[in-house]
């Protein structure tokens, strides 16, 4: 049992450290910078909406919409680059997402209703308006250009996608770690009326996590059309499960009160380096899909399993735990 719990503690260093281990192994060429750059800009993608997902989980919230989100913060930077220009319309889908998050914040606080069953919802409302707005159909943006500049490797590893998703998750560990507000952020997922009772306004953390999930969403839609010179309403379709599974790999507790910016970042490097191995093996996107989830459940059981055992373990009587205490006097 304490070797299952300390490998249960450092498994973003063993499952990223095995992944590389393999993938190195099974295929060729793998070990490079080229790959590097590759796996870290691919891990980005996930990696921006990761961040937004890290703070809701710690808060005990989830957000299903990220993918509806990321497709249509895409499409408004492309269909508005003839009217605004790139950079502009680039300004306009991140603020859509940034939107698209208030209104989640808004109806989870103001309704009190459960932001699994609310952002599954909107979810379906914001897929049916990327689908309205392009007629089904993909856009293409006015400079090519402008995508090949943005995909540029700086560094021999940084793209500009990966190098705001690195500053982003420091940013992230900083403010989780050593501000008041992050540390709240733990109290209200731990235990919400308990935060409220100490003076922690916890309505408007929760509201203030949807505003910033929705906004990375926002932002890592906006960079994946920027980037491809496309919009398209069946973008992010199946990122929410891929997402999750990064997360949860981080060590993010889907119960709320516990996670860490560090470990998302290991939990999406372990993520990003799994689908660049099986991209480069031709496996296909659907069975990528089924290994995501087919760890995101593992995971989960086995965190939930220790956690019960531990439980279990502190329960005990004192004669179990090796303390017995003598009737009629003292052990």
């Amino acid at each position: 049992m304490r070797y299952v719990s300390l490998a249960l503690h450092y498994r973003v260093a063993i499952i990223l450290g095995l992944t590389l281990i393999v993938s190195a192994m099974l295929v060729p060429g793998y070990v490079s910078a080229t790959t590097l750059s590759l796996g870290l800009d691919r891990a980005a993608t996930i990696g921006l909406i990761a961040i937004g997902l890290t703070v809701l989980l710690i808060a005990g919230q989830i957000d299903l919409s990220a993918g509806s989100v990321f497709a249509l913060a895409g499409i408004v930077s492309i269909m508005l680059q003839p009217q605004l220009g790139i950079l502009p319309a680039a300004a306009a889908g991140v603020v859509v997402g940034m939107v698209a998050g208030a209104i989640n914040g808004a109806l989870v606080v103001g309704l009190k209703v459960h932001s699994l069953v609310l952002t599954l919802a909107t979810m379906l409302i914001f897929r049916s308006i990327a689908h309205w707005i392009t007629d089904s159909q993909p856009v293409t943006g006015t400079d090519i250009m402008f995508s090949l500049a943005l995909a540029q490797i700086y560094l021999d590893i940084f793209t500009v996608r990966s190098a705001l998703f690195v500053a982003f998750i420091l940013l992230l560990h900083f403010w989780l770690t050593r501000t008041i507000p992050g540390r709240n952020v733990f109290a209200v997922g731990s235990n919400v009326v308990a935060a409220e009772e100490s003076g922690i306004a916890s309505g408007r953390i929760l509201f203030f996590g949807f505003v910033f999930a929705g906004t990375l969403a926002g932002l890592a839609g906006v960079l994946q059309s920027l980037v491809t010179n496309t919009g398209s309403p069946v973008f992010g379709s199946t990122l929410i499960v891929t997402v999750i599974a990064a997360v949860v790999v981080g060590g993010t507790r889907i119960e709320g009160g516990k996670g860490s910016a560090l470990g998302t970042l290991g939990g999406v490097l372990t993520i990003g380096a799994l689908t660049v191995a099986m991209e480069f093996q031709s496996v296909p996107a659907y069975v990528q899909q089924v290994v995501s989830g087919f760890i995101l459940i593992l995971l989960v059981v086995l965190d939930r399993t220790v956690n019960t055992r531990r439980k279990a373990t502190a329960s005990r009587p004192s004669l179990v735990q090796g303390n017995p205490v003598k009737q009629g006097g003292s052990a």
